[in-house]
């Protein structure tokens, strides 16, 4: 599904108008998990707001973040990611989403055609990837509701024009798992899969080897998912276990050649990267 950078643009300021009521997001209902800090308004002037009601003296933490909230109120966008990152993890202050996706939303909407080559082009990428995932399950008592056919589209963007692997891995899963996907959203789903694996993305490398060593819906190639798999084995945290327990399933089941032509493979690939 190939969408035009002014159609995605338009879906994200659609997306941060939906989500802001009258006072913006410095007075924005938030989730069970309320905020105690507040965010820069962004109404006019409010840079100089800012100035003013910062306390005469601040070490430490408060001092990050009175100058994360100054740099994202200029328009910094790494400033933005990372406050948005803060409140979604509940990092430093309280978690709440709705801060969150209005940061990455500020990201998305001033960025979005920025070449993929700027310096900031990765971060604008991880936001269009944050809200997808926000519009895969919504944010509980607000008003960005489960969307997937809007998480599609800012999946898609930031795997296509950024060429994002987390957001190439989130759109392979979308079309894969769809319940009646098509001959047509397998393939692009494989092939999107096929690309973040190539990138290194672990979760992606673990997904493909599963479906290759099983020869689940892909032609079986053994060696070559068991590959995969070890891949991913060996960059999974120590929370994704599912990743561990799907290579060793698969490594008690292969054969001594697949593991010799696994191991091959390996080497191959890990020479590839040193290239």
């Amino acid at each position: 599904m190939r969408t035009s950078r002014r159609t995605i643009v338009a879906f994200v300021l659609g997306a941060t108008a939906l989500a802001a009521p009258a006072l913006a997001f410095d007075g924005a209902p938030v989730n069970q998990k309320d905020a105690t800090i507040p965010v820069v308004t962004t109404l006019p002037g409010a840079a100089g707001t800012v100035r003013k009601a910062a306390p005469p003296a601040v070490t430490g933490q408060e001092t990050s973040l009175s100058a994360l909230q100054y740099a994202a109120e200029g328009g910094h966008p790494i400033a933005q990611w990372k406050l948005g990152r803060m409140y979604a993890n509940g990092d430093g202050v309280a978690q709440d989403d709705v801060r969150a996706f209005e940061y990455f939303s500020r990201i998305a909407n001033a960025h979005a055609e920025d070449s993929p080559s700027a310096p900031q082009a990765q971060v604008v990428a991880n936001a269009f990837v944050a809200l997808g995932r926000y519009y895969l399950s919504g944010i509980p008592n607000s008003k960005i509701k489960p969307d997937p056919d809007r998480a599609r589209e800012m999946f898609s963007y930031a795997a296509s024009y950024f060429g994002n692997a987390d957001a190439q891995y989130d759109l392979a899963r979308l079309y894969l798992k769809t319940p009646d996907a098509s001959r047509e959203d397998f393939r692009y789903g494989a092939r999107w899969l096929g690309l973040a694996a190539q990138k290194g993305q672990h979760e992606a490398q673990a997904l493909l080897g599963q479906m290759l060593f099983n020869g689940d819906r892909l032609p079986r190639q053994a060696a070559r998912g068991l590959m995969w798999l070890t891949l991913a084995r060996d960059s999974a945290g120590t929370d994704e276990t599912w990743i561990k327990e799907n290579y060793n399933r698969a490594f008690s089941k292969a054969s001594d050649d697949d593991r010799a032509m696994c191991l091959q493979m390996l080497e191959q690939w890990v020479q590839g990267r040193r290239e």
